[in-house]
């Protein structure tokens, strides 16, 4: 018997918080395809060739958690339409990394593949970096997760460091 599922949605880590709102793959591919421009349940569907139920519920979930919203059909039609909210927006970042992680990983060298592209230009994305606010590029070795007290905007370390200083 399956137990259920941990919830993570108080979690001090933005990552398993994140991965609370989207929940798994295919929510994942439902936000991938509202970034291409997909609207209906239909569309969905018939992209992730997803049962009618879990479609159902997984973009039941993206909506409840504001990442997605329905809206009326743009045609004026009676249907309803799904769209990304800012909140969904924001996850193109995201989605792109994951992507160039894939395009760099997971394929063999001489195998066909999707790449991300510019759609003005054509051209492939160049790979995203991650850089400190000095504009060095960071490793592995070069973040810390700190716990950000509600209201104060600095960590706890940056604050004691800071009345050291004083």
């Amino acid at each position: 018997m399956k137990g259920k599922r941990k919830s993570f949605a108080r979690d001090l880590c933005p990552i398993a918080r994140s991965l609370d709102a989207i929940g798994d793959w295919w929510s994942l591919l439902i936000i991938r395809d509202a970034l291409r421009g997909l609207r209906r349940f239909g569309e969905f569907q018939r992209s992730l060739g997803l049962a009618k139920n879990i479609l159902t519920a997984r973009l039941g979930k993206l909506v409840a958690h504001g990442i997605m919203k329905r809206v009326p059909a743009a045609d004026g039609s009676a249907y309803r339409e799904y769209v990304l909210t800012e909140k969904g927006e924001r996850l193109l970042l995201a989605l792109t990394a994951l992507g160039q992680w894939g395009e760099a990983s997971l394929f063999a060298p001489s195998e066909k593949r999707g790449v991300i592209c510019d759609r003005r230009t054509g051209e492939p994305l160049p790979p995203i970096e991650l850089r400190g606010r000095d504009g060095r590029l960071l490793g592995t070795g070069d973040t810390v997760l700190r716990v950000i007290e509600r209201g104060r905007g600095r960590s706890a370390s940056a604050r004691k460091a800071r009345r050291a200083a004083e």
